[in-house]
């Protein structure tokens, strides 16, 4: 009834809860680690967590001209889009290898697996 290479169900589902195990695991380290990103040479510092959350903004009083306000948020939009694409890095570097651990969906023959029962799928390009 079903063919040869039908996975084993019991080794899928073990694996995909360990990857969600680690997954888990990432995301909470990920909630607290902190991440920084600047602009003007240092004069606006946002301070992210590994979500992207932002934790935290100092402005060096040198970046203040109440005459030129614009400059200075355009300073602070600055900093907190580095820090984000910084965090965005980081995760990305953390979560990156959790998927890796899964096989490609295909058995020894070249065939995609899965599908209704008795269906032994299509042979990949």
């Amino acid at each position: 009834m079903f063919p040869e290479a039908t996975p084993d169900m019991q080794s899928m589902l073990a694996q995909a809860a360990a990857m969600q195990e680690q997954l888990m695991a990432a995301q909470e380290q990920l909630a607290s680690t902190r991440v920084q990103g600047s602009s003007g040479g240092g004069l606006v510092t946002a301070t992210v967590n590994g979500t992207g959350e932002l934790l935290a903004l100092s402005i060096d009083p040198e970046a203040c001209d109440p005459d030129d306000t614009e400059t200075l948020a355009d300073l602070v939009v600055a900093a907190v889009h580095d820090a984000a694409s910084n965090a965005a890095r980081a995760a990305a570097e953390q979560l990156g290898g959790i998927a890796g651990g899964l096989d490609d969906g295909r058995d020894d023959g070249g065939h995609e697996l899965g599908g209704p029962a008795g269906f032994s799928g299509t042979p990949r390009p």
